[in-house]
């Protein structure tokens, strides 16, 4: 009999170092992963290209946390020109959905000036760790603004992991790197020793600010 998967496994699989996945949108099915080598963004070394840092000051997107989930997992699942397959199905959505009305899945949602979802990405939340699952864009550096605000936001909440999964081109501009699975499990288990607030920020936070709170808080 297989076993079905619910949030609370899945919040143990996390704990363990493992996260599911989906062939295609279309299949029913879930597998999990378990790389021998894991894509990690370290907070001490997190890198901010100084055009994308104008970006952000500028305020030219209103970048708001935890406001409209649903959205942002369709968006990260649409098929584009880019992105020519997803593995988001449909199980995968009513997992993450389920996890986010307990309080353990989180976005980070960027709009235009017309108040449209332009892109965002979301994310598990356990202890001090953050594993982010998804990101999209519709406008030129929208979930780059988006990953910037995660890691201003989870500095300021006492995170002390930000798991990537893989390593991206995308996640490499920012200081992305793989980390052997042995490495991987003592900063996964030391991260999950502490509490993160990922509502420590409001839920909308101005780039300036971000960027000071980076400016402050970033490990030296």
């Amino acid at each position: 009999m297989e076993l079905e998967i619910t949030p609370q496994i899945l919040l143990k699989a996390y704990a363990c170092g493992i996260f599911p996945m989906a062939e295609t949108a279309g299949s029913p099915d879930l597998f999990w992963i378990d790389p021998e080598r894991r894509g990690i963004l370290p907070l001490e070394s997190f890198h901010i290209p100084k055009r994308l840092a104008r970006t952000i000051r500028s305020d030219k997107f209103v970048v708001r946390a935890s406001r409209d989930f649903k959205a942002v997992i369709s968006h990260c699942a649409t098929i584009t020109r880019n992105r020519k397959e997803t593995w988001i199905n449909a199980e995968i959505r009513k997992l993450y959905t389920e996890l986010f009305a307990m309080g353990y899945c989180h976005t980070v949602e960027v709009y235009n000036s017309s108040q449209k979802l332009v892109g965002g990405l979301y994310g598990v939340s356990l202890g001090g760790a953050f594993f982010g699952e998804s990101m999209f864009s519709l406008e030129r550096d929208a979930s780059k603004v988006a990953l910037v605000h995660l890691y201003g936001r989870l500095l300021y909440g006492n995170y002390k992991l930000l798991d990537a999964q893989f390593v991206t081109d995308h996640l490499e501009q920012f200081g992305a790197v793989e980390v052997p699975k042995a490495k991987y499990a003592k900063l996964l288990e030391n991260a999950l020793t502490v509490y993160g607030d990922f509502n420590a920020l409001p839920q909308e936070t101005s780039g300036k600010l971000l960027l000071q709170i980076i400016n402050d808080m970033r490990p030296k």
